[in-house]
């Protein structure tokens, strides 16, 4: 990439906009001299996609749906964070680097507000990177970059949750530490890293250690069924990812929903997210034992005609297919049992809900998938989004 000329005067433009935003009043006048100076950027010089993205989060701002922190914070961050990729490779170096710049874009406008918001900061940060890794190759990603950073950080900011700073500093720690193993492990991509870090610094936040244990059970799982008979898979043209590094899809499709019901826990301190998260997760183990080891289980049925089918096919199972999620549904219920995180009756419980998720899988597979409707990622989505369900109506049924 080309180092382009209108970077410098942007981040002038951002550290302008930090100093003078807060006295200019009223809200829209300050977005309309943003816009007003973005425009002059993409006259001269070729800022065509950062002069959308600025003109976004002023709109944004004008407007009264973004504070003038988040505004700020995101505009500081997306400029730096173009600054370092102008001469960057993509690579694990560069988006080093482009975590120091917006992490210090982020500190600097806090300082200079006054405000206490560690925890947005982070989450903004990982939030523009981990959109950076995944979007870069695309021209016009700018915006979507921008404006998804802003959005994670006005989500966290509404939450309003409160959290001890060395804790949240110990989080980032030990998520990147695990997320960088896996990386290096090759059981996950760049995208895949950023990802994990991220679902791990949001256990770790809203719900404590144990949960995150309870979840490096099921990714150590995952990891073992995709490297079994990898070379085979790999002939018969099934096997995950590259050499089984797994991407962002795989990633929040297996996790999503067990990070949302651990958030839920935090606000709302009601067992049954406890339930919805084992239950998340335990699906989400069943039907990775299931596809990756189930696959090596000779001719699949078709689990809504019970026909014969060709290896790998959606909505395929196995005899040994089936096993295996049962017993991987059971090991992660069993992690969270010995964690302390569940109860017997609820062991049981999850146990149970891995089995019937990994058959939703399948239902939609063979239906939803085979026609196109969604992707393999949507099918787990839906599959460990239905699990943690049912896991949470049994839970409420027995202890009601």
């Amino acid at each position: 990439m080309q180092r382009q000329p209108g970077l410098g005067y942007a981040a002038a433009l951002a550290g302008g906009t930090t100093l003078v935003g807060p006295y200019l009043k009223p809200d829209w006048l300050m977005a309309l001299i943003v816009i007003l100076y973005a425009l002059i950027l993409w006259k001269f010089f070729d800022s065509k996609y950062l002069t959308y993205t600025i003109c976004a989060l002023a709109a944004l701002y004008g407007v009264g749906l973004l504070p003038f922190f988040v505004f700020a914070t995101t505009l500081a961050m997306i400029v730096l964070g173009e600054l370092v990729f102008q001469n960057g490779a993509d690579d694990l170096n560069t988006y080093l680097y482009y975590i120091i710049s917006t992490a210090w874009a982020g500190v600097l406008v806090m300082a200079y507000l006054h405000e206490n918001a560690i925890l947005t900061i982070i989450f903004g940060i990982i939030a523009a990177v981990l959109l950076k890794v995944i979007l870069l190759k695309f021209e016009d990603s700018l915006v979507i970059e921008g404006i998804g950073t802003a959005m994670t950080m006005l989500l966290i900011r509404e939450l309003n949750f409160q959290a001890d700073l060395q804790m949240v500093v110990a989080a980032v720690i030990v998520a990147f530490a695990f997320a960088y193993f896996a990386y290096r492990s090759k059981t996950a991509d760049l995208s895949g890293l950023f990802s994990i870090a991220l679902v791990g610094i949001i256990l770790l936040v809203f719900a404590n250690p144990r949960w995150l244990m309870v979840m490096i059970v099921f990714f150590m799982l995952g990891s073992i069924a995709t490297k079994y008979k990898f070379e085979y898979k790999r002939r018969i043209g099934v096997e995950q990812g590259q050499s089984g590094a797994r991407g962002y899809k795989n990633v929040f499709a297996n996790g999503i929903a067990a990070t949302a019901a651990a958030v839920l826990y935090a606000v709302f301190l009601h067992p049954v997210f406890i339930v919805m998260y084992v239950g998340c997760v335990a699906t989400a183990a069943a039907d990775t034992l299931a596809s990756e080891i189930g696959v090596t289980g000779g001719i699949p049925r078709l689990i809504t005609t019970l026909k014969q089918v060709p290896i790998g096919t959606n909505g395929g199972v196995t005899l040994v297919g089936e096993v295996v999620a049962l017993l991987g549904g059971f090991i992660v219920s069993l992690a969270a049992y010995l964690l302390g995180v569940i109860t017997l009756p609820m062991l049981a419980i999850c146990t149970l809900v891995g089995f019937i998720g990994t058959n939703i899988d399948s239902l939609v597979g063979a239906t939803l998938e085979n026609r196109g409707f969604l992707g393999n990622a949507g099918t787990n989505l839906l599959a460990t989004f239905g699990g943690g369900i049912v896991a949470a109506v049994l839970y409420l049924l027995i202890s009601g």
